[in-house]
């Protein structure tokens, strides 16, 4: 009985050891990299983004005529919405 009891203990303080060791060594770790958690290591966003349209996308005219011929009947399904008027 005294067995299964000393074994039980020993498995708990051996999990909370190793629990405080690595919150312990956590901060000191972070510290030696000299970063903050979260920093992105001096990496700097893009200034600006722009998109180059294919050239076989429509034109907004051609797509404006498409959707009128093709949303007639169809008020409200999805990209006929306000084409049919």
């Amino acid at each position: 009985m005294s067995q299964a009891l000393s074994r039980g203990w020993t498995g708990r303080i051996v999990a909370g050891s190793l629990v405080f060791a690595l919150t312990a060594i956590t901060p000191i770790a972070i510290a030696a990299t000299g970063q903050t958690p979260g920093s992105t290591g001096g990496q700097k966003a893009p200034s600006k983004v722009s998109f180059i349209d294919a050239p076989s996308s429509e034109k907004p005219a051609a797509r404006e005529k498409r959707l009128k011929r093709e949303c007639k009947g169809r008020p409200n399904a999805g990209m006929c919405l306000g084409h049919t008027r």
